[in-house]
């Protein structure tokens, strides 16, 4: 059995799906993080069931590429059960969804989530009325603490074998007249071919739907005639186009069950009202804004910074006694030699860094900031001739670059997103911040890595201007969902941290110890003479002893290596002792800068093509490469060598 979870972005979705699934998809209280569904098999009641998380959408008439392939599955993919998940707290609009997933005729379970979001609203849902007007089984539901999710997905496996069906909630009388009658026209002459729904079908053709449009316009032109006479039938009565009628009348039929199944309570002001007062001030938020971010940066640097000293020692301490016993002109010390300092890389200084740095972020997305981030951001986005919700995939690019480009699918304008895409490969993600604070911040003070990261905003700010100077394009203004600050449940927020610190253990933790192993043995044999006399001009532009070069190599692959490879490269965890600050800051910029990580060159060219993932590839390295010289000349000349 399939049971497909469809709500609107910031519903709960996805913790309802973790519930179920174990943790598999990154859930936040923060709009627009799924642009995926995520599957798992589940089991229920002894049956094993296929759970499918779909994107967040407002609705069914959404052109949002995330939202389409929501309709493209429930159509073409049809679930035995949906689980319809809605803000409780926000009902009235949920319920318009509500009503668009009924006309599907798919067997549907409502869950009311959040229901302790509701109740300190002082909304109080009569959950049997509510069932009885829309002819479905209606479950509340707290999916942080797990509250109602037995009894949802046991009524939801019941709904789906008995295929129990809603039933349609109609509009006003003169709209519902044409529906009616359209529907009837498509059952008898076409709506068979399609496997659709004949009201849900009637509806769509209404609106004006294009793809639906398109297909009837081909096979069957006197059916979209007779669509389109009733179109004018409806214009002339309402004196607006059909599909705003019938939008409206979505909307007040929602509005009218939310009337008659809720109360509402008398609510006394919450810390979250003031705090929310505070945050969104229009000059208080900004300087808020900078003050959270660079506290969120000097907690990471301090624990980590406390963390990688003593692990450091350790093994160093620990290297130095292996390779004396088994000599370090030896190919057996030379191996081990590499092993050490891969597991040390990753236990010692990438982990310190990116353990604190995921955990913030995931606080920060659960608590509710984010979206207000977001917010204060739109100025600076339409700048740079972007759209305000183009800084989506720029906040989660500070956690991975990967999703970052594949949250562009957010944006409406494919010129927004192959602009986005292309500079989401230049945000900080957690490999680089962790190159950054392991080696400028530990090393040359933390003031010396927020240069780094100012520097970084103003390059894709610059980038920003020039790419939108060169695909001019007006875009529109951002409207973005604000959710309440909500106090994040410890159990999902350690969770998500895992699932994102998983594919470092997992994944390229491994990649650091291998590459660690493979330079001893490149050393050993020599080869990297060669290497890096090949790469000299690069490295000799920058100003960086010739012997980093075999280290940029290894940085395509994962952008963490960089910092191990260099450590190792010049054969000191004191970089200081062979480095001058200057070349050591150098290297950090071209780090932060150049070539994507394969994983992200993949994303790339799969959202926006081999075209442009070329292009970002050779753009990204160049800027790189300036900047580092520049940087690196521009210190020398000021006495900071």
């Amino acid at each position: 059995m399939k049971i497909a979870l469809v709500g609107q972005p910031n519903s709960g979705k996805s913790t309802i799906f973790n519930s179920v699934a174990g943790i598999k998809a990154i859930s936040s209280n923060f709009p627009g993080t799924t642009v995926k569904f995520t599957r798992s098999n589940v089991r229920i009641l002894n049956q094993t069931c296929e759970c499918i998380d779909l994107p967040g959408t407002y609705s069914l008439t959404s052109l949002d590429a995330a939202e389409r392939e929501t309709l493209r599955y429930l159509v073409e993919e049809p679930p035995d059960v949906i689980i319809n998940v809605v803000d409780a707290s926000l009902l009235s609009r949920s319920l318009e969804l509500t009503l668009q997933l009924i006309e599907l005729r798919i067997p549907m379970v409502l869950c009311l989530n959040m229901i302790d979001e509701a109740r300190r609203k002082g909304l109080v849902i009569d959950t049997e009325k509510l069932s009885d007007i829309l002819g479905i089984p209606v479950i509340p539901t707290q999916a942080t603490a797990g509250l109602g999710l037995t009894r949802l997905f046991h009524t939801a496996l019941q709904i789906g074998k008995n295929r129990s069906l809603p039933h349609p909630v109609e509009y006003h009388r003169d709209v519902e007249m044409v529906v009616r009658e359209t529907a009837k026209y498509l059952r008898e002459h076409c709506a068979g071919e399609l496997s659709l729904p004949e009201r849900f079908l009637a509806i769509r053709l209404l609106e004006g739907d294009p793809n639906i449009t398109e297909k009837f316009r081909a096979s069957h032109p006197e059916c979209l005639r007779f669509v389109q006479a009733k179109q004018k039938k409806l214009e002339k009565a309402h004196g607006k186009p059909a599909e705003e009628i019938i939008a409206a009348q979505r909307h007040a039929l929602a509005h009218r069950i939310y009337q008659q199944v809720v109360k509402i309570q008398h609510t006394k002001k919450e810390w979250r009202d003031q705090l929310d007062r505070a945050l969104m001030h229009p000059f208080w938020g900004y300087v808020f804004l900078v003050l959270i971010f660079y506290g969120f940066f000097m907690l990471v640097f301090q624990v980590g910074k406390s963390i990688e000293e003593p692990l450091l020692g350790l093994f160093t301490a620990l290297q130095q006694a292996l390779v004396a016993k088994l000599g370090s002109g030896t190919l057996l010390g030379s191996v081990t030699e590499g092993l050490i300092q891969g597991i040390a890389g990753g236990l010692g200084i990438v982990l310190p860094y990116l353990l604190p740095f995921l955990l913030g972020l995931s606080f920060l997305e659960d608590f509710g900031y984010l979206p207000r981030a977001a917010f204060f951001m739109d100025a600076f986005m339409h700048k740079i001739g972007l759209h305000g919700k183009a800084v989506i995939p720029f906040i989660i690019g500070y956690g991975c670059n990967v999703p970052a480009i594949m949250a562009t699918r957010i944006l409406e304008s494919p010129r927004d997103r192959v602009i986005s895409g292309v500079l989401a490969t230049m945000v900080p993600c957690s490999a680089r911040t962790t190159v950054v604070l392991g080696l400028v911040a530990f090393y040359l003070g933390p003031l010396a890595a927020l240069g780094i990261y100012f520097l970084n905003i103003l390059v894709i700010a610059f980038s920003g201007k020039l790419l939108s100077a060169k695909i001019p394009e007006s875009s529109p203004g951002l409207i973005l969902e604000i959710p309440p600050f909500r106090l994040p449940a410890w159990r999902i927020l350690v969770l998500k941290t895992w699932l994102r610190l998983r594919e470092f253990v997992v994944l390229a933790w491994p990649i650091l110890i291998a590459g660690s192993i493979v330079l001893s043995l490149i050393t050993y044999w020599h080869i990297d003479t060669v290497l890096n006399t090949l790469l000299s001009p690069i490295t000799f532009v920058m100003g960086l002893p010739a012997k980093v070069g075999t280290v940029l190599i290894f940085g395509v692959l994962r952008k963490e290596l960089t910092l191990i490879m260099l450590l190792q490269a010049i054969g000191t965890v004191h970089p200081l002792e062979v480095l001058t600050a200057g070349q050591i800051i150098a290297f950090a910029v071209f780090v932060v800068f150049y070539f994507p990580c394969l994983a992200t060159l993949s994303a790339l060219i799969k959202e926006l093509g081999l075209r442009w993932a070329i292009f970002a590839v050779v753009y990204t390295t160049a800027v790189a490469l300036v900047l580092a010289a520049l940087v690196r000349w521009g210190l020398f000349l000021v006495g900071i060598t």
